[in-house]
């Protein structure tokens, strides 16, 4: 486990596997599903902006709504929208771990932002 130099607070969606919060905690993320609150994976998307926005959450999610959203408001969350299709954990997981310091860079440039990554690119919002 190794710890890293930047404290952004994450909040992940119902699609993604539990196990990414785990993931970002141990590197050195506040990592939190949709399943560690009491509506769990039946929390509207309203519900987890609302949250993520109260906590200073950067939203990573599969749901295109998600991208909708931060068109039409332009602002919080930050939202971090996977295109990656149907991919194992360990393949998202290694996927993931290749991108995360770009991604906080990014992030660290200007927080309120969207990121739209693919297996070939990360376009940004």
């Amino acid at each position: 486990m190794h710890k890293l130099l930047w404290n952004f607070n994450l909040s992940l969606d119902t699609q993604l596997p539990p196990s990414l919060a785990e993931f970002f905690r141990r590197r050195g993320f506040n990592a939190t599903h949709v399943i560690d609150y009491p509506e769990g994976a039946l929390m509207s998307d309203s519900e987890i902006i609302s949250i993520a926005t109260m906590e200073n959450r950067i939203v990573i999610t599969k749901d295109i709504d998600f991208f909708d959203y931060f068109l039409l408001k332009g602002y919080s969350p930050a939202i971090v929208l996977l295109q990656l299709g149907n991919i194992k954990n360990l393949n998202l997981f290694l996927f993931l771990d290749k991108q995360i310091e770009t991604i906080i860079s990014l992030f660290k440039e200007d927080f309120e932002r969207l990121l739209l990554i693919n297996q070939h690119k990360i376009a940004i919002y």
